[in-house]
């Protein structure tokens, strides 16, 4: 799998790893349907507790992202994936609002900012080389 966690980051390894789940499946690394790995065989190839991997894997089934099944396991959502909701745009908001913050801090010009925002988020559609309509 693809994931890579940095251990000595102050963002929680369940978090990384939702994270890193998340980006997969936008960049079409993973798919609707596909397993994942047991949250036992993740944990060890990662060399982390499973506890953290089952708490990822529990919140991304409470988001939309997974379904959890007794025999097939876990899987990427199926049935569509979660929609934008106000929640998440309040998320979206406080997380860009701390990047912004602190780009303004370190003298960032507002057109480096939008710029890098929107290669991320063209990176991820697949479309890094079209130009807005």
């Amino acid at each position: 799998m693809f994931v890579e966690l940095d251990l000595q980051s102050e963002v929680p390894i369940y978090t990384q790893l939702v994270e890193q789940i998340i980006e997969g499946i936008a960049r079409g690394q993973l798919k609707p349907g596909d397993p994942l790995p047991s949250v036992r065989s993740l944990a060890a190839d990662l060399g982390i507790n499973l506890h953290t991997v089952n708490k990822a894997y529990q919140i991304m089934k409470q988001e939309g992202f997974l379904q959890i099944h007794r025999k097939q396991g876990v899987v990427v959502q199926s049935g569509g994936m979660p929609g934008v909701t106000a929640e998440f745009e309040a998320k979206l908001e406080r997380q860009l609002k701390a990047l912004a913050a602190e780009g303004v801090v370190r003298g960032m010009q507002e057109e480096t900012f939008v710029r890098s925002c929107l290669d991320v988020f063209r990176q991820l559609q697949g479309n890094s080389g079209k130009e807005d309509s």
